[in-house]
């Protein structure tokens, strides 16, 4: 975790800064665009808290689902050791990108809550298990790409094309209730949309989410999960002997 610390954030100038501001950023870009084109949000007043409810855990899933895809390559001189074994590269990876994640978020959401004064009713339960469900679920995600790119390199590339809607598609800008009913059964089996869905019912008490399944987005996460492990139990030697 300290390699990573210091390989990651010590050699640009800001270092850890810029953890907080890129999602910020982003985050304000939206708000003032889409403030822009339509009067309110879809919930609530504030379009910089609607958006970095959508925003913040489709982040931490993605952060740490790509760092852990690229883990065994990263970590390839360091391998070589036979006290460190290819568990311990995306373990370092997953506890320090989840753990910047949730510094990140909790300082993000500090700051809007308080600048922005939304006058929001906060429940803690939905939000942690939201954020729990995201980082769990880009472990899986991150260990089934380690393992596909590892064995064919032009995975990466492909992965990349294929989920380039997904920002779209996950609700981090559009509430589910809001879509057409063949679009809502379609992007119901994307396990972000629970998640995103889940976090936002933490910060509007008024917003049910009733699509929201929980057991879903765990089942899909547990699967991969296992399925990554075992295949990278299985091949992990011949990814680092390519």
């Amino acid at each position: 975790m300290l390699r990573e610390m210091s390989t990651r954030y010590g050699r640009s100038p800001g270092g850890y800064l810029w953890a907080i501001l890129e999602p910020l950023g982003g985050t304000l870009v939206l708000a003032a665009g889409f403030s822009l084109l339509v009067r309110s949000p879809a919930l609530g007043n504030s379009f910089i808290l609607f958006y970095a409810t959508g925003m913040m855990p489709f982040t931490l899933y993605n952060s740490v689902a790509n760092s852990i895809a690229s883990s065994l390559n990263f970590s390839r001189p360091l391998l070589r050791y036979p006290s460190v074994i290819w568990l311990d590269a995306a373990l370092a990876r997953f506890i320090l990108n989840t753990l910047t994640n949730l510094m990140v978020i909790s300082l993000l959401f500090t700051g809007i809550l308080i600048i922005a004064k939304t006058g929001s009713v906060l429940s803690f339960g939905p939000i942690l298990t939201a954020l729990a469900l995201a980082a769990f679920l880009g472990l899986g995600v991150g260990l089934m790409n380690c393992l596909l790119s590892g064995l064919y390199p032009a995975w990466s590339m492909i992965w990349s094309i294929i989920t380039r809607p997904l920002f779209l598609a996950s609700g981090v800008l559009m509430l589910m209730e809001r879509l057409p009913h063949a679009v809502q059964q379609v992007l119901w089996y994307n396990p972000l949309f629970h998640v995103i869905g889940l976090m936002r019912r933490g910060f509007y008490p008024m917003y049910k989410a009733t699509y929201v399944s929980t057991a879903y987005v765990v089942a899909v996460g547990l699967a991969l999960c296992a399925l990554g492990l075992v295949l990278l139990m299985r091949y992990h030697k011949d990814i680092l002997s390519t």
